[in-house]
């Protein structure tokens, strides 16, 4: 069990987003002696800081720069999601004897054990997936919340919360970087969820296997009285069966989902199922039937296939947080067919940062829209976000596809949804199906800059 109290930690990495202040005041509250490092500026830091109030003056100090005694000094080293684990000042503090660990890692330790976990994971979905287990579990528990991942509700901030509420279940999502550092507790996930697995985050990682490996994390430690849930129809999932998981597997199935629970596309039937899958391992018998009726009361998730604007015939959609190929395919599926079945044109807008990934999947499915929306008599558009993705899906595109798409690039959002302003019929889809990063702090600052445009600009 790891002990906090009066031992010296480094934070490493407050994040102009935030990403480090909920950590660094919990283990303030724990009595640990906190120095927090950063390499940006204290200028850079200011609103994180600022977030930290008065506790600031507790904490200190070392920005604009790492100094390496400091690795060499601290018993743990708490990493931030921003931190790349090659780094040098990590094997620093690894060869001086210190542990590194991060947010996860505590939160499991920490948690009470009367609260069981259910941990959710996976390359899309995840924070579908995991908001919909937290739903359907009020049923039983009606102070469930749905963490992890998250900037609303991270995880020390959830894990303070579930200390009033003995028994109640944990509902987390976890990124591949958290599960880096699972490891480093026993603690395994009462329930574990791995929702599907497609290429990304290859910027961060040299290889699928690697990637994969830090997704496997999540049942590594789990026995044969714990749950491993698997999408039985993606192809990776032969391979986490390879890793020879100790828990029980299940598998979630479309079968018992209720219609209304299948309306959503393919891709949110399959996160009904896993939720679904999931918490019938935790709930008592006689909730299930609540459960199946909370199955008709999906909550929508916030930038992911969002319906935000919705008069007359036109429709405007936010899927900001689609950050893979993957994501933007199965949001063209989704709202090709329903334009189809409105005999509606399409407005569908991509593009954005790079993260090693290959768009020849997208391409081929933009192209084979095109040809169908052709088919159907229906107007069919691709807007493109500059960007070192929508580099990748131009090239990918021939002129005469280019010109034949109608397609245009447009050197920012603003001036995309300037350009939507007089439509007024349509389904419009933002979908970017790539990263944030060369033009917003994040995909959820994407997302609020996009509905801010709408709101400003589109005129119904």
């Amino acid at each position: 069990m790891i002990s906090l109290g009066d031992k010296k930690i480094l934070v490493m990495g407050l994040g102009r987003l935030g990403g480090g202040v909920a950590t660094t005041k919990w283990l303030l509250g724990q009595g640990a002696k906190v120095t927090v490092t950063d390499l940006k500026t204290r200028k850079e830091l200011a609103p994180s800081i600022k977030a930290l109030g008065s506790v600031a003056q507790k904490i200190r100090f070392v920005l604009g720069a790492h100094n390496e005694e400091d690795f060499r000094t601290h018993e743990y080293v708490v990493v931030n999601p921003g931190v790349p684990k090659e780094s040098p000042y990590l094997k620093i503090a690894k060869k001086a004897g210190a542990k590194v660990i991060n947010d996860a890692v505590l939160f499991f330790e920490f948690l009470p054990k009367e609260n069981p976990i259910i941990a959710i994971t996976g390359t899309r979905g995840k924070t579908t997936t995991t908001t919909w287990i937290a739903h359907l579990l009020k049923t039983r528990w009606p102070h469930v919340r749905p963490a992890g991942n998250t900037p609303e509700n991270p995880l020390l901030k959830e894990l303070d919360r579930l200390k009033k509420y003995p028994g109640t279940p944990a509902v987390v999502e976890l990124s591949s970087w958290q599960l880096e550092y699972l490891p480093e507790t026993k603690r395994a996930p009462d329930v574990a969820v791995i929702t599907n697995f497609y290429p990304d985050h290859m910027n961060r990682y040299a290889s699928m296997g690697e990637y994969a490996r830090a997704k496997a994390n999540i049942f590594l430690h789990q026995t044969k009285r714990q749950v491993l849930i698997l999408n039985k129809d993606n192809e990776w999932t032969a391979w986490f069966l390879k890793q020879k998981p100790k828990s029980r597997i299940q598998y979630a199935s479309l079968s018992a989902l209720p219609k209304e629970a299948r309306e959503f596309g393919e891709h949110n039937a399959w996160n009904a199922a896993l939720a679904l899958a999931a918490v019938k391992t935790i709930l008592p018998t006689s909730f299930l039937i609540k459960t199946r009726r909370a199955l008709s009361r999906l909550p929508s998730i916030r930038f992911r296939q969002e319906t935000i604007l919705k008069k007359n015939g036109l429709c405007i959609i936010n899927d900001s947080a689609s950050t893979s190929p993957e994501a933007a395919i199965a949001a063209l599926e989704r709202f090709s067919a329903v334009a189809h079945a409105k005999r509606l044109s399409l407005f569908f807008i991509a593009g954005g940062t790079d993260k090693g990934l290959s768009y020849t999947k997208l391409v081929s499915a933009i192209r084979a829209k095109r040809t169908l929306f052709g088919s159907w008599g229906l107007p069919f558009h691709l807007y493109l976000l500059e960007g070192s993705a929508t580099d990748k899906i131009c090239k990918n595109l021939n002129m005469t596809t280019r010109k034949d798409l109608k397609m245009t690039i447009f050197k920012n959002l603003r001036s995309i949804v300037q350009a939507l302003r007089t439509k007024r019929d349509g389904i419009i889809v933002f979908s970017p199906g790539a990263a944030s990063f060369e033009k917003f702090k994040n995909e959820f600052d994407r997302g609020e800059q996009f509905n801010k445009f709408v709101k400003t600009y589109v005129v119904v």
